[in-house]
């Protein structure tokens, strides 16, 4: 499963919104790529449907949809957001990465 922070939940909502998209009835995707300066990198984007392989979670009011690959390197992540000093955008806290890169966006097992 994954969570979602509050914060996370709030940029989440007025996102979708502003990009045509119903919180209430579509999902964010959340998935992993090869790449980055870690080997795996983080996708994140809104989505109206959903396949057949994909898990699918609501926390804190958000639908999210991974599909069965990417689930394996993100369980127990909690999706939270900054808007700090040091950047502002999604952060990935996962329990599963070994070492991440410095701005966040990869990682490793």
């Amino acid at each position: 499963m994954i969570k979602v922070a509050e914060k996370a939940k709030d940029e989440v909502t007025k996102l979708m919104k502003h990009d045509g998209f119903d919180p209430n009835a579509h999902f964010i995707r959340v998935g992993v790529k090869s790449g980055g300066c870690s080997g795996l990198s983080y996708e994140l984007k809104f989505d109206r449907n959903s396949s057949g392989d994909d898990k699918i979670f609501e926390d804190n009011g958000i639908k999210i949809a991974v599909d069965k690959k990417s689930f394996l390197y993100l369980v127990g992540t909690i999706l939270d957001y900054s808007g700090g000093l040091n950047g502002k955008g999604f952060v990935f806290i996962n329990p599963n990465a070994n070492r991440t890169c410095g701005c966040g966006e990869s990682f490793a097992l």
